[in-house]
């Protein structure tokens, strides 16, 4: 009798995130910068063409990774938007606010306010599918964040709300206030990072009905070159790939894909033909076994 034990665990089902469905594996903008539209153009359209509709951007995003200014990812992604109008429709808009260098963190109702109108002349549209608390204020009365981003929905300028970084005690204080349905959370998963999977954050995501965007889910990179990570995890790595007939990255973003929560993972890479190759993943199969050979190798001890 098999148990259902040697079933593949890694989803790859289309994602609900609130009342849009988006792939499981999403574009994000951190690296999106410069002032090349034909090549953003392509990065987004090879993200599209491959699956991932939901392009996740932010305003701080072009302070660095090689940008020069605040809004700089915003602003180029409205550029490609503007070129060619048809893209919009075939993506799910996210964007983040709440972090300003040197302050750093705010979610009062004024900035929240200033914040999303300047985000939108950035892309260049007039609505936000997903807005996200990029960071948690700690110093904002979760009462006034709430009411501020319920205004915004109100308004029809954002959608849907998220957040991001948040740990659960100030998820909890921010739904006791808010109105609109909380319909995301965005916070760093990988075999580099398993955090999310030992705090009953994704638990938590499943309880609530809540969509989990993973970002980093290579580690930055290091679950492919294997940077300071454990000999026994790459070395781990590198059997499933070799039997799935794939590449590291592949296995990496499927462990992330395996979860029950169905977290959606957000890739970096700005390079179109690792975006298109991401979508392998999708092909991998990890049953139990492997998915907890890979958490006992990442962590360094066997499983009690």
């Amino acid at each position: 009798m098999s148990f259902g034990i040697g079933e593949n665990l890694v989803n790859v089902a289309p994602r609900k995130l609130g009342g849009k469905e988006v792939g499981p594996l999403a574009f994000g903008c951190w690296r999106l910068v410069g002032d090349d539209v034909a090549d953003a153009t392509q990065r987004i359209e090879t993200a599209l063409d491959n699956g991932l509709t939901l392009i996740d951007n932010a305003d701080v995003y072009g302070l660095d990774w090689g940008g020069q200014a605040f809004g700089e990812s915003e602003t180029l992604l409205g550029k490609v938007l503007a070129a060619d109008k048809t893209l919009r429709d075939r993506m799910v808009l996210a964007s983040k606010g709440g972090i300003i260098p040197g302050i750093p963190y705010v979610a009062s109702a004024d900035y929240l306010n200033a914040a999303v109108d300047a985000s939108l002349t950035r892309l260049q549209t007039e609505h936000i599918d997903l807005y996200q608390i990029h960071r948690p204020d700690m110093f904002a009365h979760p009462a006034e964040t709430a009411a501020a981003l319920d205004a915004l929905v109100q308004a029809g300028k954002i959608g849907m709300v998220g957040i991001s970084n948040y740990t659960q005690a100030q998820e909890d204080a921010l739904r006791q206030f808010l109105k609109a349905p909380l319909v995301s959370l965005q916070s760093e998963y990988s075999l580099a990072a398993l955090t999310m999977l030992r705090d009953g954050s994704l638990d938590r995501c499943m309880a609530n009905d809540t969509a989990f965007l993973a970002w980093s889910p290579l580690a930055g990179g290091k679950l492919i070159s294997g940077d300071g990570l454990p000999s026994v995890l790459m070395a781990k790595i590198d059997e499933l790939a070799a039997r799935e007939d794939t590449d590291r990255a592949s296995i990496a973003l499927a462990f992330v894909l395996a979860h029950p929560s169905a977290p959606i993972a957000i890739i970096g890479s700005q390079n179109p033909a690792r975006i298109e190759a991401a979508a392998q993943a999708l092909s991998v199969s990890l049953t139990h076994k492997d998915v907890y050979a890979l958490i006992e190798a990442a962590e360094g001890v066997p499983l009690p």
